[in-house]
């Protein structure tokens, strides 16, 4: 009775060129998707080159004059019609 059962591991086939590339794309997707995530997360401090010369844009956006909309050239009015009985 003993002899019947059989304790060998199941025989599993070789994986193909396909499943081990779709494998390791995986991997790299998954370690992609940390790399993102921790670059939000953790914070990069500004070189001091950027710190120096801040206040050129910033005077630079002040002096700008806001633009008026003007009405696109797509946008036709209204055809106004009259109603039909």
């Amino acid at each position: 009775m003993a002899s019947d059962l059989d304790f060998s591991p199941p025989e599993v086939p070789e994986p193909t060129f396909l499943e081990n590339l779709l494998r390791y794309g995986l991997f790299l997707g998954a370690i992609f998707q940390l790399i993102c995530v921790l670059a939000i997360i953790v914070p990069i401090p500004k070189s001091h080159e950027a710190d120096a010369e801040p206040s050129e844009p910033r005077s630079a956006e002040v002096t700008r004059k806001p633009k008026a909309t003007l009405p696109s050239a797509n946008k036709r009015p209204k055809k106004e019609t009259k109603k039909k009985r």
